[in-house]
């Protein structure tokens, strides 16, 4: 029993001396990333409504794509605060949409939205009010989201007019569970002819953990301390270079057969031969640009049509206006004639327009307007021989630039004030 009391003190010296070192290393790591500024702060929190939401009054830079100094408002919104109750003599508008409008690879003065106020307060129509744009873009959102976030947060704040953006390279697929191929977020599905919710993803294991005490422990740790920040980056990093390795190995021409019927996988014809591998590669959901021939695309061009119509009629309920506007992908107006025509013959694409003709063709049926800006943004692009989309060495892909941002916000503010939705 003597002798093994030393052996068990020894031993226990040893690990509390490899502690020490472990602690103070991290110490010092930690203290020398903030001395060199690095900073990945964590802008997301789960939500019980939405799967995710900003999360309130965290702020950093943003690196990933651009860069700009991020401030989520108490409120979650990637904007300057804002009173619930609307100011008087004052047409407030509210801007519904994903990554797009949460623009967060740009200033806050950059974002489309906020040229678009500057613009509409020199329209005539507004007849000396003053003009409020509230933005409620969450990256990652599809229609289902958008529909849940009018109905939480954005009713609340008693818009005149409620402009929904849609993403048609990725809100199509973001309404579909198969498309998305995630159970953390929430879908609506058609039963019985009828729209319904799908909560599920609260009763899923991510959540469930999100909410516990090491989750929420995980999530404090990512957003205050900047070695976590660094390890989540690394791991991210090397789990997308080990995609782009594995996605160099593989036979990007093998053909591919199409699924069998019901199987529940996106369907490929024969003709199409490996589009959805293509697809995948380039980061964006190139089948959109095509008519549906599968029952998935259908049901999600269903679902999609089908949530903008409920959010048109709820929003009108409330007795404000409602307007879609279809937002522009990267090779829609990429600014070389040859290079969209290289991408149509690529993927089998007759139309680069298709999504947002197909979703002005809803608004005419159902009597709602919709602003398409694609094609104006495509001969801007075309004319000044200029990238809309993407920065530095992803130029033309991504999101819209500072170039995108302020030509977008300045046609929609002109449609807007055209089309006398300010009065």
């Amino acid at each position: 029993m003597n002798r093994k009391h030393p052996r068990a003190r020894k031993l226990f010296a040893k690990l509390l001396l490899v502690f020490v070192g472990f602690a103070l290393g991290c110490t010092i790591a930690e203290l020398a990333l903030r001395v060199a500024g690095y900073q990945y702060p964590e802008f997301y929190q789960r939500d019980a409504v939405r799967g995710v939401s900003l999360l309130p009054g965290a702020e950093g830079w943003y690196r990933k794509e651009g860069a700009a100094y991020i401030r989520i408002s108490s409120d979650g919104l990637r904007d300057q605060e804002h009173t619930i109750a609307k100011p008087q003599n004052t047409f407030r508008i509210a801007v519904v949409g994903d990554s797009y409008c949460e623009a967060f690879p740009v200033s806050l003065e950059e974002a489309f939205w906020a040229v678009m106020r500057k613009k509409l307060e020199e329209c005539d129509t507004l007849a000396g009010r003053k003009i409020e744009v509230i933005n409620f873009g969450v990256s990652g959102y599809g229609t289902a989201q958008e529909l849940l976030t009018v109905r939480e947060k954005v009713l609340q704040y008693s818009p005149d007019l409620v402009l929904l953006a849609v993403t048609t390279n990725n809100d199509i697929t973001d309404n579909s569970r198969v498309l998305k191929r995630t159970d953390d977020v929430p879908y609506f599905v058609y039963r019985d002819a009828q729209l319904t919710l799908d909560d599920s993803f609260k009763t899923s294991r991510a959540f469930l953990f999100s909410n516990s005490r090491i989750g929420r422990l995980g999530t404090w740790l990512r957003t205050h301390s900047r070695l976590v920040q660094a390890i989540t980056q690394g791991h991210h990093g090397f789990k997308i270079l080990l995609a782009s390795w594995r996605a160099k190995r593989s036979p990007a021409s093998e053909p591919q057969s199409p699924p069998a019927a019901g199987s529940g996988e996106t369907g490929k014809t024969p003709e199409k031969g490996d589009l959805f591998a293509r697809s995948e590669e380039l980061g964006a959901d190139n089948l959109v640009y095509l008519e549906p021939n599968n029952a998935v695309w259908n049901d999600a061009w269903r679902v999609t049509e089908g949530l903008i119509v409920q959010m048109r009629d709820e929003v009108t309920r409330s007795r404000a206006k409602f307007v879609v506007a279809t937002l522009s992908n990267g090779p829609q107006v990429l600014p070389d004639t040859k290079l969209r025509e290289s991408f149509m013959n690529r993927f089998g694409i007759t139309d680069l327009f298709y999504p947002d003709n197909r979703i002005k063709s809803l608004g005419d049926r159902e009597g709602f307007p919709v602003i398409t800006l694609a094609p104006e943004l495509q001969q801007f692009a075309e004319q000044n021989k200029t990238f809309l989309h993407g920065f530095g060495e992803n130029i033309g892909n991504g999101h819209w630039n500072p170039t995108g941002n302020r030509v977008a916000g300045e046609l929609i503010a002109k449609k807007i004030c055209e089309g006398g939705l300010l009065k």
